[in-house]
């Protein structure tokens, strides 16, 4: 027997009728999942993929070098984000989702970054949602969601061009896991990278979550993120206390009523709602403008 809100698994029982197999099936799990069930965990889980990324030093000496944490931190926050729902809104086939990624491609193009850089942060889009609702969401996933997230991401990554990507959730989480155990290592860069975030973070953030905002975040990260990004150890208690504080979270969500329509992001960058030609790095955009004066 189910405990819990009426029609609180309605999503669940309709993925379990759908085949993630199928591109339209896939695209709708993931919406469910996303979207509906666990909209707030996605982007947790989203937030620890984008520290993840900074344990490797070449990624976090590019970003540092582009100073677009620095200096425009919170709308590369919120262009991350939109790529993302771009992608999910209509499909990641969708004539939307194609010209989110043509722009993506696009923004990627100005700098050299290899394929296994590629590879890894793709993988930390799908193994930091995984493992958040993993330890924190309010229900299981579901075997079907695992390969609808998995062939979703591969499908976004095959349209980025990238190459020799995984089929399955767990051949992402093995990759994640030997790059972090070849690349992790500790840099000032990262550390540069991370207190800059954690700044966009706390800026995003409501009030109510604003106070220990940066203690809270590093209370999340596992030991080798921890000390590859150089943050320093947090007393043990505030790591029990955050952890018992989202498993109780948990526990309230499952007697919430089911989310009948997508959850609506906000954009502190876009409040009147957003053009694919504002997203991009503002210098790249700037270098768009003048091409077009040109012309």
């Amino acid at each position: 027997m189910r405990w819990g809100s009426r029609g609180r698994y309605d999503h669940l029982d309709e993925i379990r009728t759908l085949d993630p197999y199928d591109d339209a099936d896939r695209d709708r799990i993931v919406t469910l999942t996303a979207r509906h069930d666990f909209p707030w965990d996605f982007d947790q889980g989203t937030a620890i993929a984008f520290l993840r990324d900074y344990g490797v030093p070449s990624i976090s000496r590019l970003l540092d070098r582009t100073r677009q944490f620095e200096e425009h931190g919170v709308k590369r926050y919120d262009d991350t984000l939109v790529f993302q729902e771009e992608a999910v809104a209509e499909g990641v086939d969708s004539a939307r989702s194609h010209a989110a990624v043509a722009r993506l491609n696009r923004i990627h193009g100005h700098y050299a970054i290899p394929n296994d850089e590629f590879q890894y942060v793709l993988a930390t889009t799908i193994v930091g949602p995984v493992r958040w609702i993993t330890r924190y969401g309010w229900r299981p996933l579901d075997p079907k969601e695992l390969v609808a997230i998995a062939r979703f991401t591969t499908r976004f990554g095959e349209l980025m061009q990238i190459t020799g990507l995984p089929q399955t959730y767990e051949g992402y989480e093995r990759l994640l896991e030997d790059y972090e155990r070849e690349r992790f290592a500790p840099d000032p860069a990262n550390t540069r990278v991370t207190e800059a975030t954690i700044r966009i973070g706390r800026q995003t953030a409501p009030w109510y979550l604003k106070v220990g905002f940066r203690r809270v975040t590093i209370a999340l990260m596992d030991e080798p993120l921890r000390e590859a990004l150089g943050m320093e150890d947090q007393p043990r208690w505030l790591v029990r206390a955050v952890d018992l504080g989202l498993r109780a979270r948990a526990r309230l969500l499952r007697f919430a009523p089911p989310r009948r329509a997508p959850r609506d992001r906000t954009h502190p960058t876009y409040p009147n709602g957003y053009r694919l030609s504002q997203i991009g790095p503002t210098k790249m955009l700037d270098e768009l403008n003048k091409e077009r004066d040109v012309a």
